[in-house]
Formats: C-alpha cells, sequence, structure tokens
C-alpha cells in the first residue's frame, strides 16, 4: 500500500489573513488529510489567536472539494457527545463526507482546567474517554439514543439524517496504552500515535521506532483480542513529537528516509505540521512543499 501525506494547519491566523489559503494551497499541493488541532488554546500560542476546530473546518469544506478534512484529535475536555455529534454530523454534510474525526483522551493541558474543574486524574480521562467514544458511536450511527452512563447522558437524542459516510464518518482513535488500543480495536478506523512522549527530549531516533513498533504489536494484540483483523486499521503517524523532531522537514531526502522507516512499521499515513515562523513547526516552505509534492511518489 502507499504511504499517504497528510498535514495539520493550526487554527492561529484569520480567515481572511491565511487561514482560507492555507487550506487551498494544501488541496493544490495534493495532501490527502488537512487536520487541525481541537483545542481552546495550546502550549505557546495560549496568549495569541486561536480559533474553534469545527468553524474552521466548515469553511474549509466550503472551499475545497477533494482535500479530506479532520480533527487531530478531539478530547472529552470540554465536549459532550450530544450536541458534538450534531456539529459532526452537520460537517459530515457539508463536507459531501470528507471529514474524519480524530478522537484521544485529551490531557492536563489548558483545557483540562478551562471550565474551571480540576483535572482529571489519568484514569478518569481513560474513563470518560471510553464512555465519550461509545456513546458517540451510537449517536453517530443511530437515529435516536437514550443513554445514561457515569459521565455523560442522552434522553431521546435524534440525529437524522445521519452521516454522509456509513454506517457513520469514520474514527481515527488516539492511543498509546492497553485501553485505548482496545477503543481503536473495536471502533477505530484508523489509530495515531506520536510515538513515545518519554522519548522527545533525550531518546534516540532508534529507541522511537522500537517504542512505536511496540505499540504496533499493541494494536495487534488489541484486535486479536476481539477477533478483527489488525490490517483493516489505517496507521497515522502525527509528526514533530518523536526525538527527530524537525529534522526529517529539512530536505526531501531526509523525509524519505523517515517516513520509510515508519512504512515499513505499516504506517499508512504521515502527517507533517504546516509551516509556523518563529515555532517549533518553522520550516522552509519550498522544502515543505517539495515534500508534499514530491515524496510520496518515492515511498510507493
Amino acid at each position: 500500500m502507499s504511504l499517504r501525506l497528510s498535514t495539520v494547519i493550526l487554527p492561529y491566523r484569520r480567515w481572511s489573513e491565511g487561514g482560507r489559503e492555507a487550506w487551498q494551497r494544501a488541496e493544490q499541493l495534493g495532501f490527502h488529510t488537512a487536520y487541525t488541532y481541537d483545542h481552546l488554546s495550546w502550549r505557546s500560542f495560549r496568549d495569541g489567536p486561536w480559533f474553534g476546530a469545527v468553524p474552521t473546518l466548515t469553511a474549509a469544506a466550503a472551499i475545497t472539494d477533494r482535500l479530506r478534512l479532520g480533527t487531530l484529535v478531539t478530547s472529552p475536555n470540554f465536549r459532550h457527545p450530544v450536541p458534538y455529534a450534531k456539529e459532526l454530523i452537520s460537517l459530515d454534510d457539508i463536507s459531501g463526507g470528507r471529514f474524519t474525526l480524530g478522537v484521544g483522551a485529551g490531557g492536563s493541558g489548558f483545557d483540562a482546567t478551562v471550565l474551571a474543574q480540576d483535572p482529571w486524574t489519568p484514569r478518569e480521562r481513560a474513563d470518560r474517554f471510553a464512555e465519550f467514544v461509545q456513546l458517540l458511536d451510537r449517536l453517530l450511527t443511530e437515529g435516536s439514543v437514550s443513554y445514561e452512563g457515569d459521565f455523560y447522558s442522552a434522553h431521546e437524542a435524534h440525529n437524522i439524517p445521519g452521516c454522509v459516510q456509513r454506517p457513520r464518518l469514520p474514527f481515527t482513535v488516539a492511543a498509546t496504552g492497553p485501553r485505548g488500543f482496545r477503543l481503536a480495536a473495536r471502533y477505530g478506523q484508523a489509530w495515531v500515535t506520536t510515538g513515545d512522549p518519554k522519548l522527545y527530549e533525550n531518546g534516540t531516533s532508534e529507541q522511537s521506532i522500537q517504542a512505536i513498533r511496540e505499540q504496533v504489536e499493541q494494536l495487534t494484540d488489541a484486535c486479536d483480542e476481539i477477533g478483527r483483523n489488525a490490517a483493516g486499521i489505517d496507521r497515522i503517524l502525527l509528526t514533530g513529537f518523536t526525538p527527530d523532531q524537525g529534522r526529517p522537514l529539512e530536505s526531501l531526502d531526509a523525509f524519505v528516509d523517515f517516513a520509510g522507516r515508519h512504512q515499513e512499521l505499516g504506517f499508512t499515513e504521515i502527517v507533517v505540521h504546516w509551516p509556523i515562523p518563529d515555532s517549533d513547526f518553522a520550516v522552509d516552505e519550498k522544502i515543505f512543499e517539495q515534500i508534499a509534492m514530491e515524496a510520496a511518489a518515492q515511498l510507493r
């Protein structure tokens, strides 16, 4: 299978000041999917402009034709499945069935406390994540849903006409631990990882490859537990968080080498960040566009 190349466009620019052009250019360059983060703020961008994921993706759907669109990733930190399902069905409809939901457990950053709540423990995040995904799956496939869970409830939640994509829009599940892998195996059309976060600052490329290989094995084991063929789940790597950091985008050859090593692990999609000057995602735009246009052919 050929390796797909996608990008993630952070929503930090006004639509009229470069935001619109980035999404259109992503389609022109031939990216398979353009994602955006689903946060209320994020790291060094907290004190600057930051726009909502769903409105941004809806606007992007209106100005593109072929490009798939997605979140990478949504979390339960500030969302409830019932109103969010209505937004997702609308976005899937407006995009003509080009939307993919990336979903994860969330972390302990700004989003975790913005609603004036105490940060959830890792166990509670995992518990909420499982219930969030389970209920979203039902809301996006059933016409009317009533549900009473530990964290979320629904009473005759109607979601007619449902998704354009059937039986529902695809889920890309972020997972690095056993419970997450079980969710990916049961509900995911794809799995996404950023590698092992413990290796980001002081690890090596070789250690990262081994850690990701072990993650792939855990996904396979989770699929085996429920009798699912793991080959039916796409494997996506979001770059920029492995020990390699920005080096794969320093040249076409460097990227082809990096992507090829992950393709050998069975990855079907590599996601690179759209260039942002004066940030961790700063990169030569000419090299970035060369990678977008030429790398996939070299990796077939």
